[in-house]
C-alpha cells in the first residue's frame, strides 16, 4: 500500500494507526505490507475511501512474493507481535504482586477486586487486539495467554478471599447490630414489566 495524504496531520495519524491495528510490516515509509486476508481487505478499503475522500492518495496493490521471501515477510510479521505478546507478560507480576500486596494488608474488598477486575479486562482486550493481527500464529502468543490465565486464577482467588471478608463481617456484624441499631433488611421487588 502506498499512502499520500498532503499536508494534514489528522489524516496521516489515521491511517498510521489503521495500518498499526492491522499489524502492517513496512517495508519502507509509506509502503506497507498486509495479509490479502476478507477483513484486511475490508478495513484497507475503508481506509483508502476516507484518504481519498479526504483529497489524500493512496494505492493498493497486490504482490505475490516467492516463498523465501514470503517467510522472511511472515517472520517479520511474527517477530513484531511476539514484541507486543511479550510486553503483555513484562506486565503479569505486577498484576500479581498487586493482589499479593492487597491479599498480605488485609484488603481483599470488593473494591479492590473492581480495579483487578477492570486491570484483568485490559489484559483481555490488548491480548485479543494482539491476536487479531497475529496472522502467522506469533510463538509468544501462547505464553502470553497462559500468563493472562494466571491472573484470571490469582484474581477469582483474590475474590473468594474478598467475599469470606466481607461474608464475615456481616455475620460477625449481626451479633452486635442490636446495639448499635437495626440491621439492613434487603427486599426483592418483582419488575410488574
Amino acid at each position: 500500500m502506498c499512502v499520500s495524504t498532503g499536508k494534514e496531520a489528522s489524516l496521516r495519524v489515521y491511517v498510521w494507526r489503521t495500518l498499526r491495528k492491522l499489524g502492517s510490516v513496512h517495508l519502507h515509509q509509506s509502503v506497507c505490507l498486509l495479509p490479502d486476508r476478507p477483513k484486511v481487505r475490508r478495513a484497507v478499503d475503508r481506509m483508502v475511501l476516507k484518504v481519498r475522500g479526504q483529497g489524500g492518495q493512496a494505492r493498493v496493490l497486490t504482490a505475490v512474493f516467492d516463498s523465501s521471501e514470503d517467510e522472511v515477510l511472515r517472520a517479520e510479521q511474527r517477530a513484531a507481535r511476539d514484541v507486543e505478546y511479550a510486553e503483555v507478560v513484562e506486565r503479569v507480576p505486577q498484576f500479581l504482586a498487586e493482589i499479593e500486596l492487597e491479599t498480605s494488608r488485609g484488603r481483599a474488598t470488593y473494591v479492590e477486586v473492581e480495579e483487578s477486575e477492570a486491570d484483568l479486562e485490559r489484559f483481555h482486550r490488548w491480548l485479543a487486539a494482539i491476536g487479531e493481527r497475529d496472522y502467522f500464529q506469533a510463538p509468544r502468543g501462547d505464553e502470553a495467554r497462559v500468563e493472562v490465565q494466571r491472573c484470571v486464577g490469582a484474581l477469582a482467588a483474590f475474590e473468594s478471599a474478598a467475599l469470606a471478608a466481607d461474608t464475615s463481617d456481616l455475620v460477625g456484624g449481626v451479633g452486635t447490630a442490636a446495639s448499635t441499631g437495626p440491621v439492613p433488611q434487603l427486599s426483592i421487588v418483582e419488575d410488574p414489566r
